[in-house]
């Protein structure tokens, strides 16, 4: 690592002779293949923006230009070539982010890690250095995964209105985002990827009428000024010339010299530009670029000679679905699927190899994921749309007012709810609970264990006059929670020895989803200290179980635990039960502070923002202490934790 360990900013990269630039990748490539296998990271799309990154930060003069990156998890080399070097951390708690961060350098702007947002802040920041008098370049690169997502093009539409405003987007091509790129975009980008360019032709034949005395010249000015009909013909880039836009490429994203030589001309054009850059996901490194399924897009700790694992994980919440998803296809024909351009990571690859006539990939498109799936479901089928949990936040007015005022039935499907850790605030599925509580009609269910997902998705996709959402969390899932009982819908995870003098349980313990072995934890603390605890799960937390408020009456105290942000979620919920059926008990919920918390473990979060089982224990003690009128001078006391 002799020329890594000498980069500490984006000009170090100047005093660099084109040899040591490739000797530099090479390096850098190493770097990233070691570190991120000690971790676990982003490791295929870093490998394959080695030599970008590099062309990026030699031509453009970072912080003063604005380098952005769409969604960010391909930020690696950059961060490497702005001082940042410590990756014995990655997406550990007080390390380096595995996206963009403020924090850590003035060179990262966006932090936002979902997709397709990078042309519109490129746009406002454009407009900024416009309305300010500076001739700063902003530059802008984005995936070609990300260029299906239509906030993109609404940018560029945008973008392509200021002939003179200095704006570069390079759309890093690598026919990706997690998995192949798919639709009319990949389409066209493929036949600018397999055609003689252009620039090419334009380029030899100016060589050869160089050579012409006389009537070479004008003839090649004549030429060039036909360039609109020739491009059609040679090179069909009039898809982006005809929104306005300068467009150069395809490039070869892995030759530094013609990187540099495109980037430049985009620079001095000062006006919004295309550079096309061709990439390769995981280049360089052999595991990578034999994992068809995703190019080692994101892995987990593995051998960096073999690629493989590490460790042999169990079986995640996502498998579960996957292999219900299966059984429900065999059994009913019209359901059919709809993935955003995560078709593995949310587990709709085993259904697409079952039925692949009965999957749809719409891309990086969650709006219309959800208004094409109410248009199927009109037609006569059952949708199950698969996302990760933060990115259905894209998809509200979609939810609202197409699939749930026309009442259609569509299952939503949410990976990775709750606090997911390591990704960042971006990622966290926190919200989803509490959004989708203002949505008329629509039904929310929290599996708290793999058998509840079995049922719970089957309880969901028969529903046919109204939307419906099943979430769960990320990672492995643990063993089968036991209902002990039944109340209304609700299952009895635990109940109290019933009490001689025909007094109240003291606490009613609402456990939503994943949080079930934390809530009956919980219960065991309290019950060492005297407290008796029922313990329900509710199954679907919206609506509000017309059983749970007569329940809560028969309670002292009613506590509620939830993955989801305290603001608008089933806590609020359950209060807002409580108080229309004229129940009134002391309610205490406890779930995410609204806030956006740091990457760490998911454990670390959840400790870090009191959301374990003797943090809990502890406060209710103390609430069903004041409510007795005990201890009213002396302190709270402790419960004992491990």
């Amino acid at each position: 690592m002799a020329l890594l360990t000498r980069i500490k900013g984006p000009r170090d990269l100047d005093r660099l002779s084109p040899e040591q630039l490739v000797e530099l990748a090479g390096e850098i490539r190493t770097f990233l293949v070691d570190e991120v296998s000690k971790t676990g990271g982003h490791l295929g799309p870093n490998l394959g923006v080695v030599e970008l990154t590099i062309a990026l930060h030699r031509v453009f003069d970072s912080p003063k230009d604005k380098v952005l990156w769409d969604t960010g998890h391909q930020s690696y080399v950059h961060k490497l070539l702005t001082g940042r070097q410590d990756f014995s951390k990655l997406k550990g708690k007080g390390g380096l982010s595995g996206y963009p961060s403020r924090a850590e350098s003035e060179h990262d702007v966006i932090e936002n890690s979902h997709a397709s947002t990078v042309l519109g802040w490129a746009d406002g920041l454009a407009k900024a250095n416009e309305q300010l008098g500076k001739r700063d370049h902003t530059v802008a690169v984005i995936g070609d995964g990300a260029l299906t997502g239509g906030m993109a093009w609404e940018a560029l539409n945008n973008i392509a209105a200021a002939k003179d405003r200095p704006l570069v987007i390079v759309v890093n091509d690598n026919e990706r985002s997690y998995a192949p790129t798919i639709g009319g975009l990949a389409n066209h980008l493929a036949t600018l990827r397999t055609t003689d360019g252009y620039e090419r032709f334009l380029t030899r034949t100016k060589e050869l009428l160089e050579r012409t005395p006389v009537i070479g010249q004008p003839l090649y000015e004549t030429l060039h000024g036909a360039k609109k009909g020739f491009k059609d013909f040679i090179a069909p880039q009039g898809m982006f010339e005809d929104l306005g836009l300068k467009y150069v490429g395809p490039i070869d994203g892995h030759d530094l010299a013609a990187l540099e030589s495109a980037l430049q001309r985009a620079k001095r054009f000062g006006g919004p530009v295309i550079v096309h850059c061709l990439t390769e996901k995981g280049r360089g490194y052999t595991p990578a670029l034999q994992d068809e399924a995703d190019r080692f897009h994101a892995v987990g700790k593995i051998h960096p000679d073999t690629g493989l694992p590490i460790a042999a994980s169990g079986a995640d919440w996502t498998s579960v679905f996957a292999e219900e998803m299966v059984k429900l296809g065999k059994e009913r024909k019209d359901i059919v699927a709809i993935t955003a351009a995560m078709l593995q990571p949310v587990g709709l690859d085993k259904f697409a190899k079952a039925f692949p006539e009965r999957v749809y990939d719409v891309g990086i498109a969650e709006q219309h994921a959800a208004v094409s799936a109410a248009g199927l479901a009109t037609g006569g089928l059952h949708p199950v749309v698969a996302v990760y949990a933060t990115f259905l936040n894209r998809a509200f007015d979609q939810v609202l007012m197409d699939v749930a005022l026309h009442k259609c039935g569509v299952t939503f499907v949410l990976d990775r709810a709750g606090i997911t850790g390591t990704d960042g605030a971006s990622h966290n599925g926190m919200w989803d609970m509490s959004i989708l509580q203002v949505v008329p009609g629509l039904r929310i269910a929290a599996p708290r264990d793999a058998d509840q997902v079995r049922a719970q998705l089957r309880e969901a996709v028969a529903v046919e006059d109204a939307p419906t959402v099943v979430r769960y969390s990320k990672g492995a899932v643990g063993p089968a929670v036991k209902a002990v009982g039944k109340v209304g819908g609700m299952d009895v995870l635990r109940a109290p020895e019933p009490q001689g003098d025909g007094a109240k349980p003291d606490v009613l313990l609402v456990s939503v989803g994943a949080l079930a072995p934390m809530c009956l934890e919980i219960a065991g603390l309290l019950d060492a200290q005297g407290i008796t605890t029922t313990v329900v799960d509710p199954r679907w937390v919206k609506p509000v179980d017309a059983a749970l408020p007569g329940l809560a009456d028969g309670h002292r105290v009613v506590v509620t635990v939830e993955d989801n942000g305290r603001v608008g979620g089933v806590g609020s919920a359950v209060a807002q039960a409580l108080r229309d059926a004229n129940v009134d008990v002391p309610l205490r919920d406890f779930g995410i502070p609204q806030e956006f918390l740091d990457h760490a473990g998911r454990k670390e979060v959840m400790a870090e923002i009191g959301l374990t089982a003797p943090d809990i224990a502890r406060q209710v003690t103390g609430l069903v202490s004041r409510l007795e009128g005990r201890y009213a001078d002396e302190p709270t006391p402790q419960v004992a934790s491990d």
